[in-house]
């Protein structure tokens, strides 16, 4: 009967975590990005995630990055699966959308998809992005280019 009693708060307990999932998360912060052959860029990420239950959400992802001239942003969005663990929130994304290259006089835009997940740790209204890691995919001018990758981190905000 002990057990029995045991294992019903913990169901109770575990249900309440669930139901305390929040509804929309807002992200910022440092981005790095790899373009292939060799070019490095540091800049920003932002994202907004419109969460519908406990593991399944909507990521809208924006970012800028800077080097030598060069500025590349990308605007997409897709569906996240994540985990809402006590303190830690594992996520797996799949983003399409659009990307723009400019420098030198000219610009350029082009389609983006990213393929990645990440992981956010603490619990409450505020969390930190310890990781987020993303292939990219883009397309310029009939230009396949699957060589890319990006890694951010920062805040969360938890509504």
């Amino acid at each position: 009967m002990r057990k029995l009693a045991g294992l019903v708060l913990f169901l109770c307990l575990l249900s309440g975590f669930a139901s305390a999932a929040p509804k929309a998360e807002v992200f910022g912060g440092y981005q790095y990005t790899h373009l292939d052959p060799s070019l490095n860029l540091n800049g920003w990420d932002g994202s907004v995630t419109l969460n519908s239950g406990t593991w399944l959400g909507v990521t809208g992802d924006f970012s800028g990055t800077y080097h030598s001239g060069l500025h590349f942003y990308t605007y997409t969005v897709g569906p996240e699966v994540h985990a809402d663990l006590p303190v830690l929130k594992p996520f797996v994304h799949a983003l399409l959308g659009g990307a723009r290259a400019s420098g030198g006089g000219t610009s350029d835009n082009g389609f983006a998809v990213m393929v990645g997940g990440g992981l956010d740790v603490g619990g409450g209204p505020i969390a930190f992005r310890l990781i987020q890691f993303d292939w990219m995919d883009t397309h310029f001018n009939g230009f396949n280019d699957t060589k890319n990758v990006r890694a951010a981190t920062g805040i969360v905000l938890r509504f």
